[in-house]
């Protein structure tokens, strides 16, 4: 009896083990297409003419012999929005990989001093850290507005090296301004993050280190730094995506003009008095979320290894 019972089980857990999984991949299908159509929507709509766009089935490829009246593909929108978008994306680049690289290395330094090393008022100064990453960005929009045009002469600091240095424009001092904004705020989450990490490696490696006569900087470098590779590539893909994705620090330090970073020249692309043109705000979008996705793609496999570290 038992044998028949067993034979029984066995066979329907062979008749629903497939069953099962062809349910789970038509769920997983359908999350992936849930997902995927306001992509597609913005793809398809960022390679229509806007001569002929008119916003009908914006689920479906506009090509007009398959969809009369939806619009003729065209890569016009992609031309026009890489031209109004250069100098924006020439200046996010100029502050975001400062910044994110800072970001990161302090953030380390700062975790390894607050977890390695004893020492005293160590407790106040992570308190400090830890009260640092809930203080709002609308909190302290205007003192900073005055601290960068009052307080600190930036600007009349930068002008030499503006004009000792051919490629340096002296607009540049607000991207180093906002550099250092960035980095100050990002400071205390970075922190976090790699303290966190720090708290799991072994004691073992670094007292046998101090045991062998190594400096405190000999061991940051020989032993904690290579080991918070993963991390690094968490912090550096949260902060690309904060600083590149940043509008509102953008708009109080740089306030457009030359010196205006990509979020800030999305505003006003593609809109007029005539009119919103759809198909160069989406290839506007598309390209300004560009950098990011690469980001993603590139250290995704350390972000993975970061994350369950």
């Amino acid at each position: 009896m038992s044998q028949q019972t067993a034979t029984a089980d066995k066979t329907e857990s062979r008749f629903d083990y497939p069953l099962g999984r062809i349910g789970l991949y038509l769920v997983l299908g359908g999350m992936v297409v849930f997902y995927l159509i306001p992509i597609e929507t913005g793809l398809m709509t960022a390679i229509t003419s806007p001569e002929t766009y008119s916003g009908a089935y914006p689920y479906l490829p506009p090509l007009e012999p398959l969809i009369p009246g939806t619009g003729e593909f065209s890569l016009q929108p992609w031309g026009t929005a890489l031209d109004g978008l250069g100098s924006g994306l020439v200046n996010s680049l100029i502050l975001v990989i400062p910044a994110t690289i800072l970001s990161g290395l302090l953030g380390s330094m700062a975790a390894f001093g607050l977890t390695t090393i004893s020492w005293r008022g160590q407790i106040g100064i992570y308190m400090l850290f830890v009260a640092g990453i809930f203080i709002p960005y609308q909190a302290v929009l205007v003192p900073l507005t005055q601290f960068w045009y009052n307080v600190v002469p930036l600007r009349t600091l930068f002008e030499p090296i503006a004009f000792a240095l051919p490629l340096v424009q002296e607009y540049h001092w607000k991207l180093i301004a906002l550099i250092i904004t960035h980095v100050a705020y990002g400071l205390p989450i970075c922190t976090l993050l790699f303290r966190a990490h720090y708290k799991k490696l072994s004691d073992e490696m670094v007292e046998a280190a101090r045991l062998d006569g190594a400096s405190v900087y000999r061991i940051y470098r020989r032993i904690i730094l290579p080991l918070s590779i993963p991390m690094f590539a968490v912090v550096f893909i949260y902060q690309f995506t904060q600083i590149w994705n940043d509008l509102l620090f953008a708009l109080t330090i740089v306030q457009f003009g030359d010196a205006a970073v990509v979020t800030q020249e999305l505003v006003g692309i593609g809109v007029s008095q005539s009119g919103t043109n759809f198909p160069l705000r989406m290839a506007a979008a598309l390209l300004a979320a560009l950098p990011t996705l690469l980001v993603y793609i590139v250290f995704g496999d350390k972000f993975a290894k970061g994350v369950a570290a």
